[in-house]
């Protein structure tokens, strides 16, 4: 789905935009009255950054021709253009968005930016009013998207981070995979690399909005957890009235005392762990062993709940065929999990 091109009312402009000192425009609002005819980036073999780059733009200014060339005439600064990734100069001002110069802008931190951590700062905000994110959640998904997201491309394209880091996922990043969209060597075809860019671009579009759907379901169900958490006391279930990404929420308020969380789902009730950080698996409590991988009339038996229905071998999530069930399994985990380390429950980091 295309939405129409972003711009800003410009009713208040009555000469040339070169014309005009007093107030001042700002380079969005210049760019957005201009509404560029051309998006210009280099020809040849293609990184990440460009790419990505290229998805924000095109949503942006989705009547404009992405252009790919190293022509003098192109790569230079012009009304009608905005040019990344090339060029040799970073000028907000001229719509000229490079990092490859000497003195090529870098983070507050001193990390490196690409083209698309350039292009992200600058428009990444208008990118996300139209994807549709609430004007309130914008500053703060924009800020988690260019953390998560941009800045390993960033980083990645900078030579600042190797995929090795990934271990045995080294080969599965993003950034990796694609560039494995690119032509091969010896595809000496007219037009290949244009061809796989262009391909490639639909598919980097499908990640860059796919992560950008997720992080706003996420700030929206922020506020759906953060009710459930004071519903609950202090009790040590969390019931949620579905599904939904919840650990955040219950780290932001500091609800170290729940242990497991229980939600309805398509045919049946849910009960999970809740994982101590973010990038572990360890979990507060872990369900009962004696539940282990059982399901049906086994985990019923072992568990001395009727309507229970399975358990995971892992011991992190477990179902049951009612509320009731749920709950009462979860209640037995509380039970079981304080036992056998009393004292042991200890905040998230």
């Amino acid at each position: 789905m295309v939405l129409a091109t972003v711009r800003v009312p410009c009713n208040t402009i009555s000469q040339p935009i070169s014309d005009l000192t007093k107030p001042k425009l700002g380079t969005m609002d210049r760019l957005r009255c201009m509404a560029p005819d051309f998006l210009v980036t280099h020809s040849g073999g293609f990184h990440a950054d460009e790419l990505l780059s290229s998805v924000i733009l095109a949503r942006l200014f989705p009547a404009a021709r992405l252009v790919r060339s190293r022509a003098p005439e192109w790569i230079a600064p012009g009304g009608d253009r905005i040019i990344y990734d090339v060029g040799g100069a970073y000028d907000p001002d001229a719509g000229v968005f490079d990092h490859h110069q000497r003195g090529a802008p870098l983070r507050q931190d001193g990390q490196p930016f690409s083209s698309f951590g350039l292009i992200w700062r600058q428009f990444g905000r208008d990118y996300l009013r139209a994807f549709g994110v609430p004007a309130s959640d914008v500053d703060a998904l924009h800020e988690g998207f260019d953390r998560d997201f941009v800045l390993p491309v960033d980083l990645m394209d900078n030579g600042a981070l190797s995929p090795s880091v990934a271990g045995a996922l080294s080969k599965l990043t993003l950034p990796v995979l694609l560039e494995t969209l690119k032509p091969v060597f010896d595809d000496r075809e007219p037009g290949a690399d244009d061809r796989a860019f262009h391909e490639a671009l639909a598919i980097a579009r499908g990640f860059v909005e796919a992560t950008i759907k997720q992080g706003a379901a996420k700030l929206r169900a922020e506020s759906i957890v953060l009710q459930a958490i004071a519903a609950a006391g202090d009790r040590r279930v969390l019931e949620l009235p579905v599904g939904m990404p919840f650990r955040p929420a219950i780290v932001k308020a500091g609800a170290d005392h729940l242990l497991f969380v229980v939600h309805p789902r398509e045919k049946d009730w849910c009960l999970t762990g809740i994982r101590r950080s973010s990038d572990g698996f360890e979990l507060r409590a872990d369900l009962p062993a004696a539940w282990a991988g059982l399901t049906d009339e086994n985990l019923a038996k072992a568990s001395g709940v009727a309507d229970a229905t399975f358990c995971h071998n892992g011991r992190f999530i477990a179902a049951a065929r009612t509320r009731e069930a749920a709950l009462e399994m979860a209640g037995i985990a509380v039970a079981h999990a304080l036992a056998s380390a009393p004292g042991a429950m200890s905040a998230d980091n």
